[in-house]
């Protein structure tokens, strides 16, 4: 299927990872959850009652994430199959981006005493953000050529970084300097969540009217609810006539547990075994933002001299030595030298896994919404195992640097089935 490549139309997916992307800065990686450790810390405890169950606090916050990641793993077969047989792609990518981004701005009302509130928010702003990338990743390969795919991505992956750093550096401003705009620190921090859902929801816009409409539409039966998991069987029969793909999928699952659970609780890790102050810690994300925008770049550039395959098993190697250091840092200083080399490398592994897994599908692959929902499943599925396990990890030995040794081992798996990839034209150097 040829695809002609538009600017506009290009400029309009981007502007989704600019939308989105506060989200994951904010909610899941800066704000959110050193709000969450401080309401739900005291002197004396850091165990919180859940539905009248006993947790720790951030034990159970992992546990939040894994279930969210768990659910959007069994729905998205079932949505990207009503999407891609009914042409209505764009109808759920907005449900979940409405989803998230009112979740965000309800998170106005989470304190210490609501904290079964704060994290059913967090359950739904993170369905509505992996929902919504589920519908946003299959038009990739509708816009764009496959040698355009690696600069498409890593565009939009840039746009999100300097996005969500723009917005960032807003709530920072407003925690920091809080008693100048006349309210509490707390009352800022919550100001922030709802600044993260109305930028989401309302730079979203740009993308609904930019994107291709529908083709067609057809009316949903009982046989298309099913058709997303009937396809999603699919795709895993054809991955034996397809090797490098298979292999592929099976590096992704393991690096990506690893890479995904450490972005996710890299906060809590800093707050926790370092004691870092607040702004310390916002400031830390910022760095890794700022450099990110540049890392993305860097690595579509490596793998367009080195090859996708060589260019992501450089971000793995980097990996295993961040993992690895984080057992060691005890200061500050020392987690904001490991969060600089961090952002090199996160957005680039990001980055070159989509556009590099959009390259190795077959030919001639008109439903790529069910690929791609293979792909999220795989992406989700990993998830869930690797923030289940790093909350398990610390309730059984009270720490969490053991984890990070556990996840430097999961990258070396990951990195043995990279290898294994036969180089093919479309991974090759200058394609």
């Amino acid at each position: 299927m040829s695809v002609t490549y538009n600017k506009k139309v290009v400029n309009s997916w981007a502007m989704y990872d600019w939308a989105n992307s506060v989200y994951s800065l904010v909610i899941s990686s800066a704000i959110f959850p050193v709000y969450y450790n401080a309401v739900t810390s005291s002197e004396t405890t850091d165990k919180v009652s859940f539905f009248g169950i006993e947790f720790v606090n951030t034990a159970l916050y992992s546990y939040a994430i894994s279930f969210s990641f768990l659910l959007i793993a069994i729905i998205s077969p079932l949505l990207s199959g009503i999407a891609d047989y009914s042409g209505r792609k764009m109808t759920f990518m907005k449900f979940f981006c409405y989803l998230g981004s009112f979740s965000c701005i309800a998170m106005f009302w989470f304190d210490g005493s609501t904290v079964e509130l704060g994290i059913i928010l967090s359950i739904t702003a993170l369905l509505g953000y992996a929902g919504s990338i589920v519908f946003n990743n299959a038009y990739l390969p509708e816009i764009c050529p496959p040698e355009k795919q690696d600069a498409v991505s890593a565009k939009g992956f840039s746009m999100g970084y300097i996005g969500s750093t723009i917005m960032l550096v807003f709530g920072l401003t407003l925690v920091i300097f809080h008693e100048k705009f006349g309210i509490t620190e707390s009352f800022a921090t919550r100001a922030c969540f709802v600044a993260t859902g109305l930028w989401w929801a309302g730079f979203a816009q740009i993308t609904f009217f930019g994107l291709p409409k529908a083709e067609h539409t057809k009316k949903i039966t009982s046989d298309i609810i099913l058709k997303g998991y009937k396809e999603i069987s699919k795709v895993w029969k054809e991955l034996k006539s397809h090797p490098n793909l298979k292999k592929f999928l099976y590096a992704f699952f393991f690096y990506n547990m690893s890479v995904q659970t450490v972005m996710y609780v890299a906060t809590l890790f800093g707050t926790k075994e370092l004691n870092m102050e607040t702004t310390e810690l916002i400031t830390t994300i910022l760095i890794i933002q700022v450099v990110a925008i540049g890392g993305a770049y860097i690595f579509s550039w490596l793998s367009s001299k080195f090859g996708n395959i060589r260019g992501i098993s450089i971000a793995v190697i980097i990996w295993i030595g961040i993992g690895t250091s984080a057992y060691f840092v005890q200061t500050a200083q020392q987690f904001m030298v490991l969060a600089f080399v961090v952002g090199l490398v996160m957005g680039g592994i990001q980055s070159l896994s989509r556009s590099t897994y959009s390259k190795l599908l077959p030919e001639k692959t008109k439903d790529t919404a069910s690929y791609f929902s293979f792909y999220d499943v795989v992406e989700k599925v990993s998830i869930v195992f690797g923030t289940f396990m790093y909350g398990y990890l610390e309730v059984i030995t009270g720490s969490m640097r053991f984890s990070t040794l556990f996840f430097t081992a999961i990258l070396i798996i990951g990195l043995v089935f990279l290898a294994r990839i036969r180089a093919t034209k479309s991974l090759q150097a200058n394609v």
